[in-house]
């Protein structure tokens, strides 16, 4: 495409994001580079479409891309620049691009947004059909940029691709593979003819159904191999959603999007004047590393969620769920915890999974949520009122997007409030699914809460969702890819609207763990469930990373102590949640005094430093953690109360030093231990790293590095 002159120059506090148009007048991102960046490299010139849309009866063209890619599409190569427009709200700027075809007569237009001088910009798109008639759209894409990797004869060799695994009892479990691994390699077709661009290899992971998050995190990071350039990205949507990175003129490219056509079954049908707006993407890069790029996200992620006192405060919460009552509670255990509940400094007391039910066979008969007489004779008002008499605010789990088969409710609803196909209620796991579309679904679920809310006095709500349902309703002529995203947007609606109409509820985000641990769900939860993992020392793994895909303020780790286990390992789980939000269970009713304090001390510390969690940003002086490290560690650099470090020992050496220089520590640093205090602890500080030598048993150590 050569040296063009810039057909848009987008120069903010954030980026300078030039554009201009290739040979057939389609706009092409040219550069984005880090306003605050001296060294990021320049990009390979791309002609890649920075809009890619696929229309039903549109096909692909000579980029020698295959349909299953996001880019190469007919319609995509002739959406004209036609206008662009700038607006600033405060620190907040957005560029909004419009495309024109005039062969099918849509418009696009991209909306970039940046928030001051954080190097993140969000992107989606939204399409219009400006045609007479109605037309049907497979895929829309919300960002796409060429030229990720500079010029280079080793294109192909010189970045690596980190993308992050998140499965049921083993979350955000990062990998690096080099462009090779991948396919994306050099291959001999800059030997071919000169219209030959790109190779058909592409690397593309996604989800299909309704657990966004139930094999990878909507997530990716290109790196050089030096980290002094980092590109970072996340798709916002809790259902269905794909990325994709491959070759175009010996550079990278990436394009991401929520659900399409060919991989989700979603066909948007828009009749005349009728818009579609794709889901967001967030894009950052930087010029500092892996951390610095998390770090910038996670700000970013700060921005666009809704406020909530609960991400200010960090409360302690305790679910009886987790090694604790697993599911099994009634008048007489929950009581039997209240006393050391409350000693333990907690502020939430959450009733988990079974409360509703007269036995343990409720899994099929959810819906109704009425608490079961049998379990509470004495009644369920005045339990929770002897929850709030301790000083704790009662909490209770719920699965308001299911209704069981063998539910009365499941008769009562209309069968068009439950996603169906061919006329037939969807069944799960025993389970069928509601259509949050559906008003009568709206209108249930909001007595059902107003009832929990008002009558009961819940204050805290364990929103949880254990089915995973691959499409959504096909009735009605719609595509059910389509239908899957509609609920799941009128879902969040639904949530957004409780905790407008109740200020001060707190809703917890769970879905069999972390399986919808995206930023769609927690643009509206204030509080995250991590995992279900109940091995506290794998959970350390987990605990280990999770500032990679969720603020340490949202971030709900349990800390599960038990009067069988041993001091060094219950200190352990305590460990696992202190840099982050921590959620208490196990059975505290059966600790010893001694074993009880251990727990305390802990909490006291918690609420000490919790106030610096709430802004901070993770590092990792052994780098990622992977699922069997001997060693691991987190820190959480805050504005300007130094660092808390978290620090695990799995096996192993018992001496191992942890580097700290990029902390900011110097010699007159000083590492102070801050849990447990208890235990035998040997650490030496040299000015650039702290020498641990712990027990030879598998244990954790919290430090305040300032």
């Amino acid at each position: 495409m050569g040296e063009l002159t810039p057909t848009i120059q987008w120069h903010t506090a954030a980026f300078k994001i030039d554009f201009v148009q290739n040979e057939k007048g389609v706009l092409c991102v040219r550069h984005i580079i880090p306003a605050s960046s001296k060294t990021a490299p320049l990009p390979n010139p791309s002609e890649i479409p920075v809009i890619n849309v696929r229309l039903v009866g549109e096909g692909n063209s000579h980029l020698n891309k295959t349909s299953k890619s996001q880019i190469g599409g007919y319609v995509s190569e002739r959406l004209k620049y036609d206008s662009h427009k700038i607006s600033k709200d405060g620190s907040t700027e957005t560029l909004e691009i419009q495309s024109k075809d005039i062969v099918t007569g849509i418009s696009v237009t991209l909306r970039l947004t940046v928030y001051g001088s954080l190097p993140v910009v969000r992107s989606v798109a939204t399409v219009t059909n400006e045609s007479s008639k109605k037309l049907v759209v497979t895929q829309l894409s919300s960002l796409t940029i060429g030229g990720l990797t500079p010029k280079s004869k080793t294109w192909y060799d010189d970045y690596t691709l980190l993308t992050a695994t998140n499965t049921w009892f083993r979350e955000a479990q990062w990998r690096e593979q080099t462009l090779p691994e991948l396919g994306i390699d050099e291959n001999g077709i800059r030997k071919l003819p000169e219209h030959q661009v790109s190779s058909q290899a592409n690397f593309a992971i996604g989800n299909l159904g309704s657990f966004s998050t139930g094999t990878y995190l909507p997530m990716g990071m290109l790196k050089s191999r030096d980290d002094t350039d980092v590109w970072l990205w996340q798709v916002e949507n809790n259902g269905s959603w794909k990325w994709e990175i491959g070759d175009n003129k010996d550079s990278v490219y990436m394009s991401a999007s929520g659900p399409t056509g060919i991989d989700h079954g979603w066909k948007k049908v828009l009749q005349p004047n009728e818009s579609f707006t794709s889901v967001p993407v967030a894009l950052t890069r930087v010029s500092g590393g892996i951390e610095q790029a998390f770090a910038a996200l996670n700000d970013y992620r700060r921005q666009i969620r809704r406020p909530h006192e609960d991400m200010e405060k960090l409360p302690i919460v305790f679910n009886d769920y987790m090694n604790c009552l697993m599911g099994d509670p009634d008048e007489k255990k929950i009581e039997a915890l209240l006393d050391p509940v409350a000693r333990s400094g907690a502020e939430y007391f959450v009733i988990d999974a079974g409360w509703y039910a007269d036995d343990s066979n409720w899994w099929d008969d959810v819906g109704l949520w009425e608490p079961s007489q049998k379990r509470f004779p004495s009644g369920f008002k005045v339990l929770l009122d002897k929850i709030r008499a301790k000083g704790l605010i009662p909490g209770l789990w719920v699965e308001p997007e299911v209704v069981g088969v063998r539910s009365v409710v499941a008769e009562r609803l209309p069968r068009d409030a439950f996603f169906q196909e061919k006329g037939e209620r969807i069944v799960e796991k025993g389970r069928y699914q509601l259509d949050y579309r559906h008003p009568a679904t709206i209108e249930w679920m909001n007595e059902v809460m107003h009832n929990l809310i008002v009558n009961f006095g819940a204050g805290f709500f364990k929103f949880d969702y254990n089915i995973e349902v691959m499409q959504g309703t096909d009735v009605d002529g719609q595509s059910s890819g389509v239908a899957a995203l509609e609920h799941g947007r009128a879902y969040l609606a639904w949530v957004r609207s409780l905790l407008d109409k109740y200020p001060g509820l707190v809703i917890e985000s769970c879905s069999s763990g972390a399986q919808r641990m995206d930023y769609a769900m927690l643009s509206v939860h204030s509080i995250q469930s991590t995992s279900d993992q109940q091995h506290p020392s794998l959970y350390a793994a987990i605990s280990a990373v999770l500032p990679t895909a969720v603020t340490p303020e949202q971030s709900g780790t349990w800390a599960y102590p038990q009067g069988e286990w041993s001091d060094e390992i219950n200190a352990l789980t305590v460990v696992n949640s202190m840099l982050g939000r921590v959620y208490l269970s196990g059975r505290l009713d059966h600790l010893s005094e001694d074993q009880l304090s251990l727990i305390m001390e802990g909490m006291d510390v918690y609420k000490e430093i919790r106030g610096d969690l709430k802004d901070s940003h993770g590092v990792w002086p052994l780098g990622l953690p992977r699922w069997h490290d001997d060693w691991l560690a987190l820190g959480l650099k805050t504005k300007t109360n130094g660092t808390y470090l978290a620090v695990w020992r799995r096996g192993g050496p018992t001496e191992k030093d942890i580097p700290l220089k990029s902390l900011g520590a110097g010699a007159e640093s000083e590492a102070t231990l801050l849990y447990p205090t208890r235990f035998e602890t040997e650490s030496t500080w040299d000015g650039s790293d702290l020498n641990l030598k712990l027990p030879n048993t598998t244990c954790a150590r919290l430090f305040h590095v300032v």
